[in-house]
């Protein structure tokens, strides 16, 4: 199938958008969530650690995306915890300022922490606020790490037993966006960057993953242009501005000035077809026909085969 670029697009979007302007799909709240860019420097520029989903997932199978995943309820459990306080973080994630928003806030950032070990093996913790953990390597560490997986053990009692605190610090808050109201499974996700800590390595052990690489963000976004690498609208949205720094130092230090106002599509009915549309994003708008196959005889639903 020809495709002008590697946008994920699914081929029951149409019908699910349709269902939701009739009255006859009512949208489920979304979810808490949190995705890590985690970046290293190279010769060439900073580089950014990628998965890419098992082809056989029903959801985004194929897509290339970052490490991240659902907020436990149990990541609102006391944790040792180094960096900004959960009630600065709450207000810098845009989260409404009520007696629940440091709580939430400290949830998000444990769950940022958490995927990113699961997901990668990578740590951003240490034995205090000034010293992260060298190596995670070890066959103990990745008992832990299976341990968290199977939620036989929360991300607190984890670091409490290794005496660790969470290095809130190292977390660079870069975008917030909200699945489509049509979708079946939606996230509230904030994605944060992360610089790799001396001494650790990336491990290809997340269970949800056939591949895993370390990218140029130019180059993924060049894939992306081509249509050889698929991605979803927030994580190609999220890695083009990578682009233009030389360091990694230099991608987070501009951290603070980020927009973090949620980005959330917009699906519109004009005669026979919907337009779809994220504000702020205007080269993911797709005006879509009737019949889904126009849209294939189109090449508007790349990765949808």
């Amino acid at each position: 199938m020809t495709t002008t670029n590697g946008q994920w697009f699914p081929s029951t979007w149409p019908d699910q958008i349709r269902a939701l302007a009739g009255g006859a799909l009512t949208p489920v709240p979304p979810r808490r969530a949190a995705t890590v860019l985690l970046l290293r420097d190279s010769a060439a520029g900073p580089q950014v650690h990628m998965l890419r989903r098992r082809v056989s997932m029903a959801f985004a199978g194929g897509a290339y995306a970052y490490p991240g995943g659902g907020v436990d309820p149990r990541d609102e459990r006391p944790v040792g915890w180094a960096g900004p306080s959960p009630q600065m973080w709450a207000e810098r994630l845009g989260l409404l300022p009520d007696g629940d928003s440091a709580a939430a806030a400290q949830a998000i950032v444990c769950a940022a922490v958490r995927e990113t070990f699961e997901e990668s093996g990578v740590l951003l913790a240490g034995p205090d606020a000034d010293s992260v953990v060298a190596d995670t390597t070890g066959e103990d560490w990745e008992a832990d790490r299976q341990a968290l997986v199977r939620r036989e053990s929360s991300f607190a009692e984890f670091l409490a037993r290794r005496d660790l605190v969470l290095r809130s610090d190292l977390l660079g808050p870069w975008a917030r966006w909200i699945t489509p109201e049509f979708e079946e499974r939606r996230y509230d996700t904030w994605f944060f960057l992360a610089a790799l800590p001396e001494g650790q390595r990336t491990r290809d052990v997340s269970g949800e993953a056939d591949r895993t690489e370390w990218l140029l963000p130019r180059d993924a976004a060049s894939g992306y242009d081509r249509g050889e690498l698929l991605m979803m609208p927030p994580t190609i949205a999220t890695l083009r501005p990578l682009t233009r720094y030389g360091s990694v130092a230099a991608a987070h230090a501009d951290c603070g000035s980020r927009d973090l106002t949620p980005v959330l599509a917009r699906a519109q009915l004009d005669g026979e077809e919907i337009v779809l549309s994220w504000p702020g994003h205007d080269e993911f708008t797709r005006r879509i026909p009737r019949r889904p196959s126009e849209n294939v005889a189109a090449g508007d639903t790349p990765g949808a085969e």
